[in-house]
């Protein structure tokens, strides 16, 4: 768990072992500092660091083989079926793991587990490493996890020997990572000059460009990791949490498109190179200063995420044009990923999507389960929310899920409208539909259904006995199911009968509670910008920022029998659900042209 200081001035975590590199005159301009706590700092010239965590670089400069190997790391963890990362880099899907001393452990959230795979691959390669360890807000925020108008570096700290013998100790480089970053370390507009530089770079939508290893971030306040790109354009990912599970995904709608300033989408690792240190003793090499190649040196940088293919003045007219054809963002990244255009199998496209949901739902059931384990559920419900539900700190970061269910009802809205519009595009003869039958509504119907019978999940009720859902009563209670972790497991899993609540302590207190987060169960956007601090009287009279009234339609047989011989959906609701950030593009650019951004 992270215990993050939001200080006036900055706390920084380096040591004898490490450079830091700050610029104390841009501190100044910032509203706020970094998102750091009290750190553990052992001078190597005072206590010698153990052999086994001994951080010796031996190489100045991070190669394609490098990279490419970093890939291969990467892609072994995502392809394993590990649980947490701890279990992860202790598994055989970890070459290296039979070098690491006893009694090491590993902990990331989201925002952590990039930084922690590249730093322990660094370290067994030896190889140079580096990170911006003091960000601030360009013009002011509250949090630098959700700037509105970005960040900017004005420190890094490089892990390398000072000296000869003042090896780096990388047990207290993973935990000054896990105290220092936070997803505020991604928030940079693309072509950012003001301060040092990132430690990514946005990159062109690519074959070979997006890789194993690649980062998406998504300004909503999660980062997730590429593994596996296939040839169809499909892109995996795993992530990390805050209970440190470790959970795997398809990208797609979950991860939204926002203003240049937020950096949203795909970022690859700068390279770095060790400058101007000296070869010790036994060849490695100590002192100088790393230097993250600059976006010139980077040949496959490109705003193009942000701007689109034609080159638009504002992220929100960007258009993504592949082969002459403007088409939706999302499909344009599949496309140029694969580095072909894609021909769509409506039934199997819905099939892959329903056993992704089924993992989804598999990984909420596990987080769910640890909340319970912690004995959340038996304490008594605050008198207010945290001042924001998706963006906080303490037992609520860790057990609550409001960010992970509203990524899971933005997927299934997504299987919903991915559906009726292959049905329009089928009916409309589409060159990239593949499909030979006759009734593509009925065959994409089947599909769902015979996927949705092998997806069944079981929970453990509050009197430890364990109680299944399908699919169906899963996506059914989807918008019932309680992100509060205060509340019994039933209600977490959107229990509403009498009998199957018939288990659950919770008194009247918690039962209001639950009815009144209905409003805020409803909504799909992960609205952090808003204050949410809410009493039980301000949700029940449903304040501004509470949340809407209806829940978004995720029926997809529903919506398939309401699509008409055209191709049409009957009065319905096809949108692609949440898109884009919330902050309103006139207010960004205005104060781009105010000359606030870099």
């Amino acid at each position: 768990m992270k215990f993050w200081l939001f200080l006036a001035t900055a706390v920084l975590l380096g040591g004898a072992s490490s450079g830091l590199r700050a610029a104390p005159a841009e501190v100044s301009n910032a509203v706020m500092s970094p998102v750091a706590s009290a750190g553990e700092v052992v001078d190597p010239a005072v206590v010698v660091t153990p052999s086994g965590y001994q951080w010796r670089v031996t190489k100045l400069t991070w190669s394609a083989s490098d990279e490419r190997a970093y890939g291969d790391f990467v892609h072994a963890i995502g392809s394993s079926d590990c649980g947490d990362i701890d279990t992860c880099l202790k598994s055989p899907a970890n070459i290296y793991r039979a070098s690491d001393p006893k009694g090491m452990s590993f902990y990331a959230d989201c925002a952590d587990l990039p930084y922690l795979l590249r730093a322990y691959f660094a370290w067994k390669n030896g190889l140079p490493f580096s990170y911006a360890s003091g960000v601030a807000a360009v013009g002011q925020s509250k949090d630098l996890r959700y700037s509105r108008y970005g960040n900017y570096v004005y420190a890094r700290t490089d892990i390398r020997p000072a000296a000869e013998g003042m090896w780096p100790n990388a047990r207290q480089v993973f935990f000054n990572i896990n105290n220092v970053i936070s997803s505020a370390m991604y928030r940079f507009a693309p072509d950012v000059t003001r301060g040092e530089l990132p430690d990514f770079y946005p990159v062109k939508i690519a074959p070979g460009s997006i890789r194993p290893g690649t980062n998406i971030y998504d300004p909503n306040g999660h980062v997730a990791v590429v593994y596996d790109v296939d040839s169809e354009g499909r892109i995996r990912f795993i992530d990390s949490h805050p209970d440190n599970s470790v959970t795997r995904g398809n990208y797609g709608r979950r991860f939204v498109r926002a203003s240049a300033p937020m950096g949203a989408g795909f970022k690859n690792w700068r390279p770095l190179t060790l400058v101007g240190a000296a070869q010790s003793s036994d060849g490695s090499y100590v002192g100088g200063v790393i230097k993250p190649a600059a976006d010139a040196e980077l040949s496959d940088w490109s705003d193009e995420q942000f701007f689109g293919t034609q080159k638009a003045k504002s992220w929100s007219a960007a258009q993504f044009v592949y082969q002459g054809q403007a088409i939706d963002y999302y499909d344009y990244v599949r496309r140029a990923v694969a580095g072909h255009d894609i021909v769509y199998d409506p039934v199997a496209e819905t099939r892959s999507m329903v056993r992704g949901l089924c993992d989804d739902l598999r990984y909420r059931v596990e987080a769910v389960d640890i909340a319970v384990r912690a004995g959340l559920h038996m304490r008594e419900q605050p008198d207010r929310l945290p001042e924001n539900i998706y963006g906080t700190m303490g037992d609520w970061e860790t057990y609550s899920t409001p960010s992970r269910d509203a990524r899971l009802k933005v997927s299934f809205k997504e299987l919903r409208d991915q559906a009726v519009r292959f049905l329009t595009l089928s009916a409309k003869g589409d060159d990239n539909i593949a499909y030979q039958g006759t009734d593509l509504a009925a065959d994409l119907a089947q599909s769902y259904r015979e996927e949705a019978s092998l997806c069944r999940i079981t929970y453990q009720a509050s009197n430890g006995e364990q109680r299944g859902l399908s699919f169906e009563e899963a996506r059914e209670r989807l918008f019932a199911m309680s992100f509060d972790p205060y509340h019994c497991p039933e209600r977490r899993w959107g229990a509403t009968r009498a009998d199957e609540l018939a288990t659950c302590p919770d008194g009247s207190v918690k039962r209001q509670w639950y009815l009144a987060e209905q409003r805020l169960r409803n909504q799909l956007d992960r609205t952090y910008d808003v204050s949410m601090g809410f009493s039980l009287g301000q949700l029940k009279a449903g304040v501004s920022g509470s949340g809407q009234d209806s829940a978004p339609d995720v029926a997809l047989l529903a919506a398939l029998g309401a699509v008409d011989v055209k191709g049409s959906l009957i009065a319905q609701d096809v949108s692609g659900g949440p898109n884009s950030e919330v902050v309103p593009q006139r207010e960004a650019e205005g104060l781009l042209v105010d000359g606030v951004s870099p």
